[in-house]
């Protein structure tokens, strides 16, 4: 075979190679280059100066794929052949590739060097594509070296010169590589949003480069604090990458163990690590098993390690990653090294390793990391207002971090970010300074995104249709629930697309617009006005503390172990649940009954007693379990006011919100599949003759939220589901389907009081930071001042009808929501019903 025809087959061949090596297979890019370059490895054939260029460039392709296959050596051999033989026209080309192989193996200078003389040789107008490619490699090296500017104007410019190419592959990588250094900067949204315009050209020109995606959205989503997300993509990444020692695999591998460590899973983190490590190492990458290293040691200090070796070692890798080109890492390395050295008592030599280096732009997470190590560092010395300044530093960097999200869901995960920082405020102001500086720290570090300016979801057409298809996938799910039996693919529909709706809301921008902290004498003003008493809980080494803010002055108090009052609220709910609206066994309700007296008694002890409440209203700002707790039902607090808060700021911010004109007069929904919905709606309709009632098929969302906005009064007898995986949609079953939590951040202006007396909706996921999330918690984000809900079953009886309508008429005659609760259930002391906002 000679001349054209030979030309020909090598061609497709070579085309074909480098659409698999595209496509992430680079073992059958390997053996599809191997049998091009055998049809050129004729002696005469050869000699031809179209072919003799031809075999240069299937040596280059052939030389990356087995790189890919961690064939190191024989790969830089290709290359060095390609580049001996190839003309000096095709010599960009073969750059071009051994600048990839470069940046494959770590060794990133050299790479850069032989990037920038590629593009120099490539021909603009002839080799367009070739250029592109380059820019896209050279934009990772500068990600990975810190350099953000750099990579953002490669990728800019390689999706300028693709703009008239036919590439989707490149020109989604060039996406991903955008994703990349959005996130590097801390924009997560953004980052988002490229990953998610790059899916779908992988998806159907690439789909095997998907699980590489996957890894760079995990590490976008970490930058969020939702790390449990973060690790359930990077799972799912590597159950889709091949079991080879690929250098995608090893990166994911290491990205896994960057997310168990913020998972506090060390044990775990050292074994992926480790792992990582091992495949780079066999691939020759003695970068990346650097980074691999690093994590490695970091997994040792979050288990507990604090010695001189650990220190050392981390001083040995910091020096190593610089060299490698590698600051960010280095800088995290260094920071290590010097919270080592700070924990041994070994201030100067922290105090030196502090110094050593700082890059010119750090991540977030650096900036943050080293507000905690010097916060650390001069709590050691002694300097304590130096150190609360640090503090104070980094989680007003946070703030500013959080600002960039419009979801909740990341507003309320970032907190994460800052765990350590706002833990460490806390213990040096319960240490040394008076309580109204504990009050300040713990409104610092409290529910911080109840300060965040709400931002309104997006209302296109495209997500109004997933949330049609969402509420018609429920509603099958709950017939064939109500008629016993599931419906497994409707309920599978249902948490697709859930996950859809979630993500989308991760890619809105936020408004960067919050409240500012509420001041000490104002909440003590507010609470004399209001004749109460407000307890803040906080938790430190596992015990309970409540700051006590009474009369215009405050006491940090010593209350209840963590751990006994966790098991007594977690039994309490399940008693509570058991009895409700069940005929159990005299023998079974008897127990079930001791133990609610038991577990409410053993609250009391631990939460109530500790306290010199008086006869004042009280108002507490839980932490934690405390989230759920019904207070009403606890000795010493029966028949008394009580209102819970997610944070001394809320309760404020609400006690000043103007009740809005009651022109429409209170809204009244009974939603289908209760016995007694129906008749509590109209017994609580009597009160207002003014009211809108919703019964039956007119109760349906839509109709409800048309009515929902600008209403004093809202109240709901609906079931209600908790979602504790997906708490954004908990949800009130209506007659079309449900009602979700988040479909209340898109009302305009929420009303100022809701009822919700059915179920268990008042339950909330209690995230880091005390950052809430759940129905109650939604409407509360959305503007509402008091929401009336259950943390446990509220029964479907008339009982439970009879309190509502008893609430309504007292709070109707002027008694705020508390009161008119504690009134409403002085005699029923099972009705789990909290009053939570402000009072």
């Amino acid at each position: 075979m000679v001349g054209s025809a030979l030309r020909e087959r090598a061609v497709g061949l070579h085309e074909r190679g480098m659409a698999a090596a595209s496509r992430n297979r680079p073992r059958e890019a390997s053996r599809l280059l191997r049998r091009a370059l055998r049809l050129l490895d004729d002696v005469v054939v050869a000699r031809e100066e179209a072919l003799a260029a031809l075999r240069a460039r299937v040596l280059t392709s052939l030389a990356a794929a087995e790189v890919m296959l961690g064939n190191t050596r024989a790969g830089f051999d290709l290359v060095d052949r390609a580049q001996a033989e190839a003309a000096a026209a095709d010599l960009g080309i073969v750059l071009q590739q051994r600048g990839l192989l470069l940046l494959l193996v770590g060794r990133l200078d050299e790479a850069l060097d032989v990037l920038n003389d590629a593009i120099v040789r490539l021909d603009p107008v002839t080799r367009p594509v070739s250029i592109a490619r380059c820019l896209v490699n050279r934009a990772m090296l500068h990600e990975l070296t810190g350099r953000v500017r750099a990579a953002k104007a490669d990728v800019r410019e390689c999706e300028r010169v693709l703009r008239t190419e036919d590439q989707p592959v490149l020109l989604a990588k060039a996406e991903v590589n955008r994703g990349f250094y959005e996130a590097l900067i801390g924009d997560v949204p953004a980052a988002l949003r490229a990953f998610d315009a790059a899916r779908p050209r992988l998806a159907e020109h690439a789909p095997d480069l998907l699980p590489v995606l996957g890894v760079d959205k995990a590490r976008a989503l970490m930058g969020g604090g939702l790390v449990a997300e973060a690790a359930a993509e990077l799972d799912l990444a590597l159950a889709l990458l091949p079991r080879r020692p690929t250098h995608e695999r090893a990166e994911a591998e290491l990205t896994r163990a960057q997310a168990a460590i913020a998972q506090g899973q060390a044990d775990v983190a050292k074994v992926w690590a480790r792992r990582a490590e091992q495949r780079f190492l066999s691939r020759g990458n003695e970068t990346w098993a650097s980074v691999a290293v690093l994590t490695r040691l970091r997994a040792e200090f979050v288990r507990g390690r604090r010695t001189p070796v650990l220190a050392a070692d981390a001083v040995r890798l910091a020096d190593r990653l610089a060299g490698l080109g590698l600051p960010h890492d280095a800088e995290v390395a260094d920071l290590l090294a010097a919270r080592v050295h700070t924990a041994l008592g070994q201030t100067t030599a922290a105090g030196a390793r502090l110094a050593v280096r700082r890059t010119v732009r750090p991540t977030v997470e650096n900036r943050l990391s080293r507000c905690l190590a010097v916060a650390e560092l001069r709590a050691a010395e002694g300097r304590v207002d130096r150190a609360c300044a640090s503090v104070r530093r980094g989680l007003l960097l946070l703030r500013r971090h959080r600002g960039r999200f419009g979801s909740i869901d990341l507003q309320t995960g970032a907190a994460a970010l800052g765990a350590d920082l706002a833990d460490l405020g806390l213990a040096m102001s319960l240490r040394s300074a008076t309580a109204p500086v504990v009050f300040a720290w713990l409104e610092r570090c409290k529910a911080q995104a109840f300060r965040m300016r709400p931002v309104r979801p997006p209302d296109d057409a495209d997500t109004a249709d997933v949330l049609a298809e969402l509420r018609s996938s429920a509603l099958k799910a709950r017939a064939a629930e109500l008629a016993g039996r599931r419906d497994h693919a409707a309920e599978r529909r249902c948490a697709e697309l859930e996950r859809d709706m979630r993500r989308r809301g991760w890619t809105i921008e936020g408004g960067g617009e919050d409240d500012e902290l509420v001041r000490f004498r104002d909440v003590a003003g507010e609470l004399s006005r209001a004749d109460a008493t407000m307890v803040s809980f906080l938790v430190q080494r596992g015990r309970l503390h409540g700051v006590v803010l009474t009369g215009g002055k405050a006491a940090v108090v010593p209350a209840g172990e963590l751990a006994a009052v966790t098991e007594a609220v977690l039994r309490l709910r399940s008693d509570l649940d058991a009895l409700c609206g069940r005929r159990l066994p005299t023998a079974l309700a008897g127990a079930v009954t001791a133990s609610i007296e038991h577990q409410v008694a053993v609250l009391a002890e631990a939460l109530v007693a500790p306290f010199d409440l008086g006869d004042r209203d009280l108002v507490v700002v839980p932490t934690g379990p405390l989230a759920t707790v019904p207070w009403g039902l606890l000795p010493g607090l029966r028949g008394r006011p009580v209102t819970v808060a997610p944070s001394a700021s809320v309760w404020l911010r609400g006690r000043r919100v103007e009740p809005l004109p009651d022109d429409a007069g209170p809204l009244i929904v009974a939603g289908p599949d209760l016995s007694h919905a129906a008749a509590e709606a109209e017994q609580v309709a009597r009160l207002f003759p003014r009211s809108t009632v919703l019964t039956g098929s007119a109760a349906s969302v839509s109709a409800t939220l048309a009515a929902w906005c600008g209403r004093n009064t809202v109240h709901v007898a609906a079931h209600g589901h908790h979602e504790h995986e997906n708490v954004l949609f908990s949800r009130l079953d209506l007659a079309d389907g449900p009602l979700m939590a988040y479909d209340l951040h898109g009302v305009p202006t929420a009303p100022r009081h809701v009822v919700l007396s059915a179920c268990d909706v008042g339950r909330t996921v209690v995230r880091v930071g005390d950052e809430l999330l759940g129905f109650t918690a939604a409407l509360l984000y959305s503007g509402t001042r008091n929401v009336v809900a259950g943390v446990a079953r509220v029964p479907d009886d008339p009982v439970a009808a009879e309190v509502m309508t008893r609430y309504h008429a007292l709070h109707n005659q002027g008694l705020p929501p508390p009161r008119a609760l504690a009134e409403a259930t002085r005699d029923q002391p099972r009705m789990p019903l909290v009053c939570f906002g402000s009072g």
